[in-house]
């Protein structure tokens, strides 16, 4: 993963000392609330329903043991003991003290992480794959070119103050996991016909209020141009996106606005002035970034396994966890681990102080010493030898990792909703707590197979509830949550966003119309059909007649 220069620890300690010194000013009434807004914003850190909470970034989802012991440590001395892994790869506390914030971040310093522009209206953490890097139908890594737009982005001068926030994400592989769509830029990494290197480019996509995919500004832009082109677009942005309604303040409206071709022509205009300049890339360039991802000392003939399908044979519960929670590597002999954090009764995302100790130990014996951080808001051992793969599966049980639903129904992803969010109309993590009650059986799940649920406490969507499968979100109805359901919403190569299917529903109500939703799939699939493919080909109504039956009854 990237090392830290001295220009890189440099400028991130004297951010902290900057930050001390002004939240002292605060605390001492030297400054407002108005005035310390932005300075609070700009490191990350949010005033909550009970407490403030630091968003600290995990660039493009890597995060080293040695980090993770450090998150641990802060959140046993500053927090409650929990840390809370998020949808766009990074990590929250929920409950420091605002006094206490610079000494965080001045511990966050010290194995060179940090919380800047991880909030405020600027380019936010980079995002890709949690497989990048190890993943069997990789076209190009795509975690050096993260690493370049994230230095191009940290405080860049021009856009630290946009109309919005602005998230990118940058896919890889043959297969989406980034969900690219949804972002405000999506760059996919491609090669033309004669087997160069470029980007295909999207541009206004976005969840929120106004949920949008995003459209294609260019088919192949050079790999040389990354840089320039991304600047042409931001300044487009920056020049003509609405600064006086943040409801409309996105890209995706100005792009709605002008149309695709009017925008891409503004977009053209602007990178004329800037394609051949300073901000062209070269192969010293990529070089100097790429030398940060170089493959780890994998062993040429990793043990083979001669026991495994015994141990499958043996052992259902094994078998189950491999099924859903153990990827494919491009590596043979190798394997990608995703340790669950999504058991029942446990808030999605949410990690312990010991599970964090826990997970930084697995992956300095089975994986090299690195994790990543997924959007379904798991943890992932990338590179763990199938030999290890029962003895790790043992460790994760015992740690309360080895949940084995990755990709089903319980595998929800939820935002902290009302428990904690000052912004959310209704609490996400009970509805979550009880889907999963409900659908506790592991047979039941593996027979419903993949099926994404996302959850929301409010329509700025940090739940993703616009692309699940099945999608709930969190309303208020004259002083009481309600929740509204959408099917056919979908991240990946065929990215779709979800219908609302009627009225909103009590609390009470939610599992029992879940309930009633996927008995119309389990009836009405056809072999090996999933979820969102019945839905694509049978259409909402079906969904709609038989989630209302009882209460028009």
């Amino acid at each position: 993963m990237y090392q830290y220069d001295q220009h890189d620890r440099t400028l991130v300690a004297e951010r902290v000392r900057q930050f001390a010194n002004q939240t002292e000013r605060y605390l001492a009434g030297e400054l407002s609330e108005e005035q310390f807004l932005p300075l609070r914003l700009q490191n990350g850190l949010y005033v909550q329903r009970h407490a403030p909470m630091l968003r600290i970034a995990v660039p493009y989802g890597m995060i080293s043991a040695r980090q993770l012991r450090k998150i641990a440590d802060i959140t046993e001395t500053y927090d409650k003991g929990y840390a809370h892994l998020t949808t766009r790869q990074n990590i929250q506390l929920n409950w420091p003290a605002l006094e206490q914030v610079p000494d965080i971040l001045a511990e966050l310093a010290c194995v060179e992480m940090h919380a800047i522009q991880t909030s405020g209206n600027c380019i936010r953490n980079t995002t890709t794959d949690q497989f990048a890097g190890v993943a069997e139908d990789e076209i190009e890594d795509p975690r050096p070119w993260c690493e370049i737009i994230r230095q191009w982005s940290t405080f860049h001068p021009e856009f630290a103050f946009l109309p919005r926030k602005f998230k990118i994400a940058v896919n890889g592989a043959k297969e989406d996991r980034a969900a690219i769509q949804a972002h405000d830029i999506g760059l996919e990494l491609v090669r033309s016909a004669k087997g160069e290197l470029g980007f295909r480019v999207l541009v206004g996509g976005g969840l929120g209020r106004t949920p949008m995919l995003g459209t294609e500004i260019t088919p192949f832009l050079p790999w040389q141009h990354l840089l320039t082109y991304l600047d042409a677009i931001l300044r487009t942005y920056n020049r003509f996106g609405r600064r006086d309604n943040k409801y409309k303040a996105r890209i995706k409206i100005l792009v709605k606005a002008l149309g695709i071709e009017a925008f891409r022509q503004r977009v053209h205009d602007e990178w004329e002035n800037l394609k051949d300049g300073p901000g062209t890339l070269n192969e010293q360039a990529l070089d100097q970034v790429s030398r940060h991802f170089i493959d780890p000392d994998y062993e040429s003939q990793p043990i083979s396994p001669a026991n495994i399908d015994q141990q499958h044979a043996d052992d259902k519960a094994f078998n189950h966890w491999v099924t859903r929670n153990v990827s494919g590597h491009k590596r043979a002999g190798y394997a990608a681990v995703t340790l669950s954090l999504k058991s029942t009764a446990y808030a999605p995302g949410d990690i312990s102080t010991e599970q964090l100790r826990i997970a930084a130990d697995l992956s300095e014996t089975y994986s090299f010493g690195e994790l990543r951080i997924s959007h379904q808001q798991n943890l992932i051992l990338p590179d763990v030898q199938k030999a290890s793969l029962y003895a790790l599966w043992q460790a994760l049980r015992d740690a309360g990792f080895a949940t084995p639903n990755l990709g089903l129904l319980t595998d929800v992803i939820c935002c902290p909703g009302g428990d904690y969010c000052a912004l959310a109309n209704a609490k996400s993590l009970p509805v979550a707590e009880a889907i999963q009650r409900r659908f506790d059986d592991i047979d039941y799940l593996h027979d419903l197979g993949d099926l994404e649920l996302n959850i929301s406490g409010c329509m700025n969507a940090c739940g993703h509830h616009h692309i699940g499968n099945i999608g709930i979100l969190g309303v208020d109805k004259k002083g009481e949550e309600y929740y509204q359901i959408q099917i056919g919403g979908a991240s990946g190569n065929n990215a779709s966003l979800g219908k609302i299917i009627g009225p909103s529903f009590s609390r009470h109500d939610v599992p029992d119309v879940l309930e009633r939703l996927l008995s119309v799939y389990v009836e009405q699939r056809i072999e090996g059909e999933t979820f969102i493919a019945t839905s694509r080909r049978i259409g909402i109504e079906p969904f709609k007649e038989r989630a209302y039956a009882k209460k028009n009854h």
